[in-house]
């Protein structure tokens, strides 16, 4: 029974791991990545990251061009 169940796991992890790779970010990830990236280079504290994020991330306050790779 556990050689089975060793089995299935053995060939179930690279199929999980292929479809980790391909997945791509969603609109709201790359926003959150984009005005975290615009925070952390703005250097601001707690309290001015945090308004900082909230009205970026509401569209306030405009979020740098995304770049294509």
């Amino acid at each position: 029974m556990y050689v089975k169940l060793l089995l299935a796991a053995a060939m179930a992890l690279p199929l999980a791991a292929h479809a980790a790779e391909t997945k791509k970010p969603t609109p709201q990830q790359e926003k959150m990545s984009a005005c975290s990236k615009e925070a952390s280079a703005r250097k601001l504290s707690r309290e001015e990251r945090n308004k900082f994020m909230s009205s970026c991330l509401s569209g306030k306050t405009a979020a740098p061009a995304k770049q294509d790779k």
